[in-house]
């Protein structure tokens, strides 16, 4: 139950609720507040995940930028009652996401999926081995690593999709290794 009160002592992901269109104003608030109140050893870290999806206006395509959680910005701090009231009372924001307003930090798997931290993996599988993906767009597929980037932390899979093999670029932190 120890996860459900705010931690104290270290940083952690917590979520702010905010009015509609106003996560960019928040996040600019809170960066002025860290900034104005000298908090960089408070609040790390304040962010909108976004995600490019193609939109067609006008029969031409392009790349937009659209908020994967509207109404929604994390933010990566230290709790301390003080802080609790600085983030509630800026404009725009309308609450900490968990009971009575008070916030519950997030889980490291709820971190890795908003992608709000690069976690660097270490690969426990190597060319050739048999994988699952466990997430994304081709999540449930099976398939073999032909090629591993650990800069990059990406893989080479060859999946068979629609009756071909066909080679796929994915996260490490998508995959897993099948025996």
């Amino acid at each position: 139950m120890a996860e459900n009160i705010a931690d104290t002592e270290n940083p952690c992901w917590y979520i702010l609720h905010t009015y509609s269109g106003y996560e960019s104003m928040v996040k600019d608030s809170l960066e002025r507040l860290i900034e104005n109140n000298n908090l960089q050893n408070m609040i790390f870290d304040v962010q909108i995940p976004m995600e490019q999806t193609i939109e067609e206006k006008n029969g031409k395509r392009k790349i937009v930028e659209r908020k994967l959680l509207p109404c929604y910005v994390f933010i990566k701090m230290i709790y301390s009652n003080q802080l609790w009231y600085w983030v509630t009372n800026t404009r725009g924001v309308t609450g900490f996401v968990g009971p009575q307003g008070r916030p519950i930090p997030m889980k490291e798997a709820e971190i890795r999926k908003m992608r709000l931290e690069t976690v660097k993996i270490d690969a426990d599988f190597a060319v050739g081995d048999k994988i699952l993906v466990e997430s994304g767009p081709l999540e449930g597929f099976e398939g073999t690593v032909t090629e591993l980037n650990d800069t990059a932390q990406k893989a080479k899979v060859n999946i068979q999709m629609f009756g071909r093999n066909t080679d796929v670029e994915v996260e490490y932190v998508q995959i897993k290794k099948i025996d």
